[in-house]
C-alpha cells in the first residue's frame, strides 16, 4: 500500500514539475511583412519549435492590429486600452520575444514605438530617489522593477548587412541588442537573450537559412 502511494506522489511530482517548465511566451512580431519574410520564417519556426516542446504561444502581429498605437505622447495619460491589454497579456505570461529589423541602429519603428507605450513607468519600472530629502541630489536614485520583474525577454534583430558594417558601432549602447538589454530590460528586471541575424538579403542561399533556422530551434528548446 505504501509503495503505492509513493509511486502516486511521484507520479503527481513529476508532472507537476513537467507544467512547471512549460511556458507561455508573448510575441511581438513588428515586421511589415507577416507572410513569406526571413522575419515571418523565424516567427514561424520559433513557433513550431516552442510548440513541440509544449510550450503555449500567444502571438501579436503588429501591423495586422485592428486597432494600431498611436505614436508615443507621454501626454495621453491614462494610456490607450491597447496598452492596458498588452500588459494584461504579458503579466499572464513567462516570456517575452521581440522579433523585428534593424533600422537606422534601431529596431523597428513599429517596435520601438511599442516598446515607448507598454515597458513604460510605472508598471514595468520606478525610480526611487537614494536622497529624497536632499535639494541637490534628490534626482539621484535607482529603477525599481515592476511587472516583468524575473521574466524572460528575448529580442530578435535581422541586419541587411554583414557583421563587418556594424563592428564600428559594438562598443556602443545605443545599437538594439545593447541599448534594449542595457537601458531598457534591466530597468524592468528582465533576465535577457538575444539572436541576431546579418546579411539577410533576398539572395540568402539555402545553406545559410538552414543554419539560421537551426539556431531559432536551438533558442526555442533552450527556454
Amino acid at each position: 500500500m505504501k509503495t503505492i502511494k509513493y509511486l502516486i506522489k511521484w507520479k503527481e511530482n513529476k508532472i507537476f514539475l513537467l507544467f512547471s517548465l512549460l511556458k507561455k511566451i508573448f510575441i511581438i512580431y513588428g515586421h511589415h511583412n507577416t507572410k513569406d519574410s526571413f522575419n515571418a520564417e523565424i516567427r514561424n519556426t520559433f513557433i513550431k519549435e516552442a510548440k513541440s516542446n509544449g510550450h503555449n504561444i500567444d502571438l501579436v502581429n503588429l501591423f495586422d492590429e485592428k486597432v494600431q498605437l498611436p505614436f508615443y505622447n507621454q501626454n495621453i495619460n491614462p494610456p490607450p486600452k491597447l496598452v492596458i491589454d498588452y500588459r494584461k497579456r504579458l503579466e499572464n505570461s513567462d516570456v517575452m520575444f521581440l522579433i523585428g529589423a534593424c533600422h537606422n541602429l534601431r529596431l523597428n519603428s513599429i517596435l520601438e514605438n511599442w516598446i515607448d507605450w507598454v515597458l513604460h513607468p510605472k508598471w514595468f519600472f520606478s525610480y526611487r530617489s537614494m536622497f529624497p530629502t536632499s535639494k541637490f541630489f534628490k534626482n539621484y536614485g535607482y529603477p525599481v522593477p515592476g511587472a516583468m520583474k524575473g521574466k524572460l525577454g528575448i529580442v530578435s534583430i535581422t541586419y541587411g548587412g554583414p557583421m563587418i558594417s556594424y563592428w564600428n558601432f559594438s562598443f556602443f549602447d545605443n545599437i538594439p541588442f545593447r541599448r534594449i538589454k542595457k537601458s531598457v530590460f534591466k530597468l524592468g528586471g528582465l533576465r535577457t537573450k538575444y539572436i541576431r541575424f546579418y546579411s539577410v538579403l533576398p539572395n540568402l542561399d539555402k545553406n545559410t537559412f538552414d543554419k539560421h533556422m537551426k539556431r531559432v530551434k536551438k533558442l526555442a528548446k533552450s527556454i
